[in-house]
Protein backbone atom coordinates (compact mmCIF):
# COMPACT_ATOMS: atom_id res chain seq x y z
CA UNK A 1 0.00 0.00 0.00
CA UNK A 2 0.61 3.58 -0.18
CA UNK A 3 3.23 5.67 2.21
CA UNK A 4 0.89 8.72 3.18
CA UNK A 5 1.49 12.15 5.10
CA UNK A 6 -0.97 13.81 7.42
CA UNK A 7 0.25 17.30 7.87
CA UNK A 8 -2.21 18.97 10.48
CA UNK A 9 -1.67 21.11 13.62
CA UNK A 10 -4.77 19.29 15.72
CA UNK A 11 -3.66 16.30 17.33
CA UNK A 12 -7.45 14.81 17.23
CA UNK A 13 -7.44 15.39 13.59
CA UNK A 14 -4.02 13.50 12.88
CA UNK A 15 -5.09 10.38 15.05
CA UNK A 16 -8.44 10.20 13.29
CA UNK A 17 -6.45 10.29 9.84
CA UNK A 18 -4.44 8.24 10.98
CA UNK A 19 -5.83 5.08 12.36
CA UNK A 20 -8.56 5.31 9.41
CA UNK A 21 -5.99 5.12 6.98
CA UNK A 22 -3.58 2.83 8.53
CA UNK A 23 -7.07 0.40 9.03
CA UNK A 24 -6.70 0.35 4.79
CA UNK A 25 -3.76 -0.64 4.62
CA UNK A 26 -1.32 2.40 4.39
CA UNK A 27 2.23 3.65 6.44
CA UNK A 28 1.21 6.77 7.54
CA UNK A 29 3.68 9.96 9.14
CA UNK A 30 2.25 12.46 10.99
CA UNK A 31 3.30 16.16 11.33
CA UNK A 32 2.09 18.84 13.24
CA UNK A 33 3.62 21.52 11.33
CA UNK A 34 4.85 22.74 7.84
CA UNK A 35 8.45 22.54 9.76
CA UNK A 36 8.05 19.17 10.08
CA UNK A 37 6.69 18.15 7.31
CA UNK A 38 9.48 19.36 5.58
CA UNK A 39 11.51 17.27 7.39
CA UNK A 40 9.24 13.91 7.22
CA UNK A 41 8.56 14.80 2.98
CA UNK A 42 12.66 14.39 2.72
CA UNK A 43 12.88 11.31 5.37
CA UNK A 44 9.78 9.18 3.94
CA UNK A 45 9.26 10.40 0.39
CA UNK A 46 5.43 9.86 0.63
CA UNK A 47 2.77 8.35 -2.02
CA UNK A 48 0.19 11.39 -0.99
CA UNK A 49 -0.09 13.89 1.57
CA UNK A 50 -2.99 15.07 3.39
CA UNK A 51 -2.13 19.07 4.16
CA UNK A 52 -4.06 21.36 5.98
CA UNK A 53 -4.35 24.77 5.15
CA UNK A 54 -4.55 26.61 8.35
CA UNK A 55 -1.87 25.98 10.69
CA UNK A 56 0.50 28.06 13.21
CA UNK A 57 3.79 28.79 11.73
CA UNK A 58 3.39 28.15 8.15
CA UNK A 59 -0.34 27.86 6.23
CA UNK A 60 -0.87 24.58 4.32
CA UNK A 61 -0.97 26.75 0.49
CA UNK A 62 2.42 28.48 1.12
CA UNK A 63 4.06 25.13 1.63
CA UNK A 64 2.60 23.74 -1.27
CA UNK A 65 3.45 26.71 -3.51
CA UNK A 66 7.05 26.09 -1.60
CA UNK A 67 7.48 22.57 -3.08
CA UNK A 68 5.96 23.57 -6.44
CA UNK A 69 8.30 26.27 -6.33
CA UNK A 70 11.25 23.47 -5.90
CA UNK A 71 10.46 20.98 -7.62
CA UNK A 72 9.57 19.07 -4.94
CA UNK A 73 6.03 18.00 -5.65
CA UNK A 74 6.67 15.20 -6.74
CA UNK A 75 3.29 13.06 -4.72
CA UNK A 76 -0.31 14.18 -4.85
CA UNK A 77 -1.32 16.78 -2.27
CA UNK A 78 -5.04 16.78 -1.01
CA UNK A 79 -5.79 20.28 0.90
CA UNK A 80 -7.91 20.22 4.11
CA UNK A 81 -9.40 22.78 5.80
CA UNK A 82 -12.95 23.64 7.94
CA UNK A 83 -12.47 27.48 7.18
CA UNK A 84 -11.53 26.82 3.31
CA UNK A 85 -13.35 29.14 1.05
CA UNK A 86 -13.29 28.83 -3.04
CA UNK A 87 -10.95 30.71 -3.70
CA UNK A 88 -8.58 29.15 -1.24
CA UNK A 89 -9.29 25.76 -2.83
CA UNK A 90 -9.09 27.21 -6.55
CA UNK A 91 -5.45 28.79 -5.69
CA UNK A 92 -4.26 25.44 -4.16
CA UNK A 93 -5.73 23.55 -6.74
CA UNK A 94 -3.31 26.27 -9.49
CA UNK A 95 -0.56 25.67 -7.56
CA UNK A 96 -1.12 21.88 -7.57
CA UNK A 97 -3.20 20.66 -5.33
CA UNK A 98 -5.33 17.24 -6.75
CA UNK A 99 -8.20 18.19 -4.29
CA UNK A 100 -9.85 19.80 -1.31
CA UNK A 101 -11.48 18.06 1.19
CA UNK A 102 -13.52 20.35 4.18
CA UNK A 103 -13.68 19.25 7.52
CA UNK A 104 -14.97 17.40 9.25
CA UNK A 105 -14.07 14.53 6.60
CA UNK A 106 -16.48 11.67 6.46
CA UNK A 107 -14.27 8.60 6.43
CA UNK A 108 -16.52 7.72 2.53
CA UNK A 109 -14.36 11.27 1.46
CA UNK A 110 -11.14 10.95 2.67
CA UNK A 111 -10.92 7.48 1.49
CA UNK A 112 -12.86 8.36 -1.69
CA UNK A 113 -10.08 11.39 -2.01
CA UNK A 114 -6.99 9.38 -1.44
CA UNK A 115 -8.26 6.81 -3.76
CA UNK A 116 -8.32 9.00 -6.55
CA UNK A 117 -5.26 10.89 -5.59
CA UNK A 118 -3.27 7.84 -5.59
CA UNK A 119 -4.21 6.69 -8.95
CA UNK A 120 -3.79 10.22 -10.84
CA UNK A 121 -0.78 10.71 -12.46
CA UNK A 122 1.82 13.11 -10.09
CA UNK A 123 1.63 16.79 -10.65
CA UNK A 124 3.71 18.73 -12.95
CA UNK A 125 6.27 21.17 -11.63
CA UNK A 126 5.09 24.89 -12.21
CA UNK A 127 5.19 25.91 -15.73
CA UNK A 128 4.32 29.97 -16.76
CA UNK A 129 0.95 30.30 -17.52
CA UNK A 130 -0.14 30.82 -21.41
CA UNK A 131 -0.17 34.70 -22.13
CA UNK A 132 -4.04 35.16 -23.08
CA UNK A 133 -4.45 38.69 -23.80
CA UNK A 134 -7.86 39.36 -22.96
CA UNK A 135 -8.07 43.02 -23.90
CA UNK A 136 -7.65 42.34 -27.19
CA UNK A 137 -11.03 40.33 -27.01
CA UNK A 138 -14.14 42.05 -28.34
CA UNK A 139 -16.85 42.37 -25.34
CA UNK A 140 -20.24 40.64 -25.92
CA UNK A 141 -22.60 43.49 -26.46
CA UNK A 142 -25.59 41.31 -27.97
CA UNK A 143 -25.16 37.76 -27.79
CA UNK A 144 -28.51 36.82 -27.74
CA UNK A 145 -29.47 33.51 -26.06
CA UNK A 146 -25.14 33.10 -25.60
CA UNK A 147 -25.55 32.15 -29.37
CA UNK A 148 -22.31 34.99 -30.05
CA UNK A 149 -20.09 33.59 -26.79
CA UNK A 150 -18.50 31.21 -29.03
CA UNK A 151 -17.22 34.74 -31.14
CA UNK A 152 -15.09 35.81 -28.25
CA UNK A 153 -13.93 32.36 -26.12
CA UNK A 154 -12.51 30.44 -29.50
CA UNK A 155 -9.70 32.44 -29.71
CA UNK A 156 -9.06 32.68 -26.30
CA UNK A 157 -9.94 28.62 -25.93
CA UNK A 158 -7.50 27.47 -28.56
CA UNK A 159 -4.52 29.06 -26.62
CA UNK A 160 -5.85 27.67 -23.29
CA UNK A 161 -6.18 24.11 -24.57
CA UNK A 162 -2.83 24.42 -26.68
CA UNK A 163 -0.95 25.00 -23.11
CA UNK A 164 -1.24 23.86 -19.69
CA UNK A 165 -3.99 25.91 -19.03
CA UNK A 166 -5.61 23.19 -16.83
CA UNK A 167 -2.61 23.30 -14.07
CA UNK A 168 -3.26 26.66 -13.62
CA UNK A 169 -6.65 27.88 -14.34
CA UNK A 170 -10.00 27.70 -11.89
CA UNK A 171 -11.09 24.21 -12.68
CA UNK A 172 -15.36 25.82 -13.26
CA UNK A 173 -13.57 28.20 -15.33
CA UNK A 174 -11.85 26.36 -17.89
CA UNK A 175 -14.78 24.33 -17.60
CA UNK A 176 -16.50 26.83 -19.55
CA UNK A 177 -14.04 27.72 -21.58
CA UNK A 178 -14.01 24.15 -22.91
CA UNK A 179 -17.66 23.88 -22.64
CA UNK A 180 -18.63 27.76 -24.56
CA UNK A 181 -18.50 25.85 -28.41
CA UNK A 182 -21.59 23.44 -27.40
CA UNK A 183 -23.58 26.32 -26.21
CA UNK A 184 -24.09 27.30 -29.79
CA UNK A 185 -27.04 25.54 -31.13
CA UNK A 186 -28.42 24.44 -27.33
CA UNK A 187 -30.52 27.75 -26.95
CA UNK A 188 -34.02 26.64 -27.93
CA UNK A 189 -34.09 24.42 -24.83
CA UNK A 190 -33.33 27.54 -22.47
CA UNK A 191 -34.28 31.15 -22.04
CA UNK A 192 -33.35 33.91 -23.86
CA UNK A 193 -31.29 36.83 -23.08
CA UNK A 194 -28.90 39.58 -23.55
CA UNK A 195 -25.45 39.04 -22.22
CA UNK A 196 -22.77 41.36 -21.98
CA UNK A 197 -19.22 41.12 -20.02
CA UNK A 198 -17.78 44.05 -19.63
CA UNK A 199 -13.73 42.95 -19.38
CA UNK A 200 -12.10 46.72 -18.50
CA UNK A 201 -12.79 45.51 -14.93
CA UNK A 202 -10.83 43.13 -11.64
CA UNK A 203 -10.38 39.85 -13.23
CA UNK A 204 -12.32 38.19 -10.41
CA UNK A 205 -15.11 40.08 -10.90
CA UNK A 206 -15.17 39.53 -14.92
CA UNK A 207 -14.97 35.70 -13.94
CA UNK A 208 -17.86 35.85 -11.67
CA UNK A 209 -20.09 37.30 -14.07
CA UNK A 210 -18.91 34.96 -16.80
CA UNK A 211 -19.06 31.75 -14.05
CA UNK A 212 -22.72 33.10 -13.64
CA UNK A 213 -23.76 33.25 -16.63
CA UNK A 214 -22.67 29.74 -17.54
CA UNK A 215 -24.33 28.44 -14.53
CA UNK A 216 -27.41 30.16 -15.18
CA UNK A 217 -27.34 28.39 -19.18
CA UNK A 218 -27.00 25.36 -17.63
CA UNK A 219 -29.45 25.19 -15.51
CA UNK A 220 -31.70 26.71 -17.74
CA UNK A 221 -30.63 23.84 -20.19
CA UNK A 222 -31.53 21.17 -17.45
CA UNK A 223 -35.06 22.59 -16.07
CA UNK A 224 -33.16 23.18 -12.73
CA UNK A 225 -32.44 20.18 -12.12
CA UNK A 226 -29.01 20.46 -9.54
CA UNK A 227 -28.35 16.96 -10.25
CA UNK A 228 -27.70 17.18 -14.20
CA UNK A 229 -26.02 20.42 -13.63
CA UNK A 230 -23.29 18.55 -11.13
CA UNK A 231 -22.81 16.10 -13.91
CA UNK A 232 -22.65 18.79 -17.11
CA UNK A 233 -20.36 20.62 -14.74
CA UNK A 234 -18.39 18.06 -13.17
CA UNK A 235 -18.75 19.92 -9.83
CA UNK A 236 -20.42 17.56 -6.67
CA UNK A 237 -23.89 18.65 -5.51
CA UNK A 238 -22.55 20.39 -2.21
CA UNK A 239 -19.83 22.53 -4.14
CA UNK A 240 -22.46 23.44 -6.80
CA UNK A 241 -24.97 25.09 -4.06
CA UNK A 242 -22.07 26.74 -2.51
CA UNK A 243 -20.94 27.97 -5.98
CA UNK A 244 -24.04 29.11 -6.59
CA UNK A 245 -24.84 30.36 -3.34
CA UNK A 246 -21.70 32.51 -3.30
CA UNK A 247 -22.40 34.04 -7.27
CA UNK A 248 -26.02 35.32 -5.95
CA UNK A 249 -27.76 32.44 -8.55
CA UNK A 250 -31.23 32.73 -8.04
CA UNK A 251 -32.36 28.95 -8.33
CA UNK A 252 -35.83 29.90 -8.10
CA UNK A 253 -36.20 32.13 -10.87
CA UNK A 254 -33.48 29.98 -12.93
CA UNK A 255 -36.18 27.15 -12.91
CA UNK A 256 -39.14 29.66 -13.73
CA UNK A 257 -37.18 30.36 -16.64
CA UNK A 258 -36.64 26.92 -17.42
CA UNK A 259 -40.43 26.17 -17.89
CA UNK A 260 -41.10 29.25 -19.37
Amino acid sequence: MATILVVDDELGIRALLSEILSDEGHSVEVAESAAKARILREQCKPDLVLLDIWMPDVDGVTLLKEWSASGQLTMPVIMMSGHGTIDTAVEATKFGAQSFLEKPITMQKLLRAVEQGLTKPAPRAATPAPQVHLATVTPITAASSYAGINNVVSPVRSELVGGDAHHHTSPVAYSAVQTAPALNGHVPSGPSHEQSFELDRPLREARDDFERAYFEFHLAREGGSMTRVAEKTGLERTHLYRKLKQLGVDLGRSKKAAVN
